[in-house]
């Protein structure tokens, strides 16, 4: 694992598409180095003994009866419409 003091922030920041001023680079140079140190200090922990899972706790779907029930009525459905024309909503066409 790369040290703390390694991280080019010109790169990683350019890998984000990020363009920081010297005052930023310097605050998330100092706060991905704390990042890293945590992570190098988690890599300490002995886990041979845990079972790999995806989530601490199980996890469980809770999902009510599929029962038909009424829709909204047609002025609820589109009273937030930004346009709209015979009941439907009216968008910008995306494909020609």
């Amino acid at each position: 694992m790369a040290h703390p003091s390694d991280i080019n922030i010109d790169y990683v920041a350019n890998l984000a598409r990020l363009a920081l001023t010297d005052q930023e680079k310097e605050v998330f140079s100092r706060q991905l180095g704390d990042v890293m140190r945590y992570i190098e200090k988690l890599s300490e922990v002995d886990v041979s003994q845990v079972e790999p899972t995806a989530h601490a706790f199980p996890v469980h779907n809770v999902w009510a009866d599929d029962v038909p029930q009424p829709g909204l009525p047609v002025e609820a459905a589109l009273q937030n419409a930004p346009a709209r024309r015979d009941n439907m909503i009216v968008v910008p066409v995306v494909v020609e």
